[in-house]
């Protein structure tokens, strides 16, 4: 084989290289602006609103907004038996949970075995506080008492209730008659003495000898006291606090809560029914001094110490006089 001979390099002349590449087309020359897409015109205000005229109702199609006429009314079918189904699903479901339900009777009563107490006038701290000199600080417990007692005045007790047997309870079957309407005992508004609102219009509050009126929450069928004797009795929360409140004058004498006012039998059966009350009278409070007033109930089947719930069996309050 006859071998090429290499033709010698001239002078001064470089040593071939790695050919070149071309150049990325990020980098390359942009095409000029003519030779780019036509960019959309911007629509005007005629053609907007044409077109959201014709996507409302399109004569062409005849669509309403998008819709013809007939998948309207498929859609509006599917909804109105879907939401009717569920309707019923919910008035089925109510009608019989109101057949378990009881509308005299609560169906539970767990939380309930000992009531609370309460006080009138009723304030939302609990705070009876005035000044004697200042008539519109107390004038409002006096009208909160007033339309407390309406319901106890002795002309209503007599048209409304009946004389009952003091010492036991007042206990009416229903005799085969299912909820049948039960009588109610007279407390008449005169056994609550200085504190019934007769004598002193004012319950004491110009005075500065403030009546307070405590009462035992209603409990269904529950016979308080145990067949026993039991009454509500006040005093001062510290011992060292006590010299300071005074004496206490109470409503009926004692503070006595008589049996036959037991058992009570629910509002929509017991029509007429009027608790019995405490009234506590203080003679000579220190004035200008916060008082803590704690009432109990004594009562065989009632206990006031249970430290999970402060108006179990007891009450405690406040009482300010103030004097200029």
């Amino acid at each position: 084989q006859e071998q090429q001979q290499q033709q010698p390099e001239p002078l001064g002349a470089s040593p071939p290289g790695p050919p070149r590449r071309p150049p990325p087309a990020c980098l390359s020359r942009r095409p000029p602006p003519a030779a780019m897409a036509v960019e959309k015109e911007k629509k005007t205000c005629g053609q907007l609103l044409t077109e959201w005229k014709e996507f409302i109702w399109n004569p062409r199609t005849r669509q309403f907004m998008g819709r013809t006429g007939s998948s309207w009314a498929l859609i509006l079918l599917f909804y109105l038996v879907f939401y009717g189904f569920l309707t019923a699903l919910f008035t089925l479901t109510m009608w019989v949970l109101l057949q378990t339900v009881d509308p005299n009777t609560p169906k539970y009563q767990d939380r309930l075995s000992i009531p609370g107490m309460m006080i009138r006038p009723k304030t939302d701290a609990l705070d009876i506080t005035y000044n004697v000199t200042n008539t519109e600080s107390w004038e409002n417990y006096v009208r909160l008492l007033n339309g407390f007692l309406a319901d106890y005045n002795d002309s209503r007790q007599a048209a409304n209730n009946e004389l009952c047997v003091p010492g036991r309870y007042f206990v009416q079957p229903d005799n085969g008659v299912l909820n049948h309407p039960k009588r109610a005992c007279q407390f008449n508004r005169t056994m609550l003495g200085n504190c019934s609102g007769l004598v002193d219009t004012t319950y004491g509050y110009r005075e500065g000898r403030p009546c307070i009126l405590v009462k035992m929450n209603r409990v269904i069928n529950f016979f308080a006291g145990a067949n026993k004797t039991m009454n509500i009795s006040c005093s001062s929360k510290k011992e060292e606090d006590a010299q300071k409140l005074g004496e206490i004058e109470m409503y009926p004498a004692n503070g006595n809560i008589d049996l036959m006012y037991f058992p009570y039998y629910g509002k929509k059966v017991h029509v007429n029914y009027t608790q019995p009350v405490v009234a506590v009278k203080f003679l000579n409070l220190t004035a200008n001094f916060d008082h803590h007033v704690e009432c109990r109930m004594n009562a065989a089947n009632i206990d006031p110490n249970d430290d999970r719930d402060k108006f179990a069996g007891r009450v405690s309050f406040k009482v300010r006089v103030n004097r200029d």
